[in-house]
């Protein structure tokens, strides 16, 4: 061991002296209280509870550099592909995954509490090819409508219920002779018969694969039913009628008009919203409120013209003022060439929307 080690001096000329060790840090006193525990991270208002079974963990969050509509598309495609292969399941005897549909939901609602990528991608109606119609329409209604429910004033312990529904209220849409949907608007006595029967054929599907939440069966079998007792299979009102079911009939007829199950041209979006509110008697004020608080009353996708002439596209609503949305103007020729031109109508008090531009006037 060297002398440096051993603190030994060499021998020799005496060196300056070392400096004195520095004193060990005090111990803790036992008696010193513990740091408080960091507060608890706010509870996101979209996040639903467990189902009656575990779900899959939820998708981890995505990082800055991912494109949300890509994964808004991947997503929404993922859901309607299940849906499409739950088909198979309404023909046979074996148990439904409802653990693999919850941890859908759950992507679902962390996705819609993150940004609104999902729901516009949900709404715009557009039929992929080769897409089931069926299978397409229930998972756009499923994410349109649990948007809505939390304006509606949903609480959590009510949104995985209302996914579930969401994703599944139209099955009995497939029990159907092939092509009656294609001539949805002229049916004869029994092919309205048929078609009015499927929420009930719906309902007992469901029924048989055991569903784990309460009321799942009572919102399939009800979401063609009206407030003033006007629809079907029951004739219920007012509040004989499940509040989900009420929401997904709104979501049912809006997703429908935008896009039908004919493939006939949807009508456009703002035309769809002014039928709701025009429909008094169909839907509750106060469900129709929130819808329109989501979509306005020009949504995205809604061609306008602005009192200066100029067209454009409306990309994103105000919540706060409906009729002043954002909106991407274009030159004569269409979109613009290189960065688009964005203009915030509410930020822009000289500038507003004269009407929707008709699709002749494209």
């Amino acid at each position: 061991m060297s002398d440096l080690v051993r603190g030994m001096a060499r021998p020799g000329a005496p060196g300056p002296p070392s400096p004195a060790p520095a004193p060990p840090p005090a111990a803790p006193r036992e008696d010193a209280p513990a740091p408080p525990p960091a507060p608890a991270a706010p509870e996101s208002r979209l996040r639903i509870g467990p189902l009656t079974e575990p779900t899959p963990a939820p998708a981890p969050a995505p990082t800055p550099d991912v494109d949300a509509a890509q994964e808004a598309e991947d997503l929404f495609a993922q859901l309607h592909g299940f849906i499409a292969r739950a088909r198979e399941l309404t023909r046979g005897a074996e148990p439904f995954p409802w653990v693999a549909l919850g941890g859908h939901v759950d992507r679902v609602v962390a996705s819609l509490d993150a940004g609104g990528a999902l729901f516009w991608e949900a709404h715009r109606p557009v039929l992929p090819p080769g897409v089931d119609w069926v299978s397409y329409h229930q998972a756009r209604v499923a994410v349109l409508a649990l948007r809505v429910a939390v304006a509606a004033g949903y609480d959590r312990a009510r949104l995985g219920a209302l996914g579930l529904a969401g994703c599944l209220f139209d099955i009995g849409l497939w029990q159907l002779p092939d092509g009656l949907l294609r001539h949805h608007d002229a049916l004869s006595g029994e092919e309205l018969a048929q078609y009015r029967a499927h929420p009930r054929q719906g309902a007992q599907i469901v029924r048989r694969w055991g569903p784990p939440q309460d009321g799942l069966v009572e919102a399939i079998q009800q979401h063609h039913e009206r407030e003033q007792g006007q629809g079907f299979p029951q004739g219920a009102a007012g509040a004989g009628i499940h509040p989900d079911a009420k929401l997904l009939g709104l979501l049912d007829t809006y997703a429908s008009m935008t896009l039908p199950a004919s493939g006939a041209p949807g009508v456009p979006p703002h035309e769809a919203v002014r039928e709701l509110v025009r429909s008094k008697n169909d839907f509750p004020p106060a469900l129709v409120k929130a819808l329109l608080g989501e979509l306005s009353v020009f949504p995205p996708g809604t061609m306008v013209r602005l009192n200066t002439g100029e067209t454009g596209c409306v990309v994103a609503v105000n919540r706060n003022h409906p009729l002043r949305p954002r909106v991407e103007v274009y030159d004569a020729k269409g979109p613009r060439q290189g960065a688009p031109k964005i203009v915030d109508l509410s930020e822009a008090p000289f500038l507003y929307i004269t009407g929707p531009v008709s699709e002749s006037a494209r």
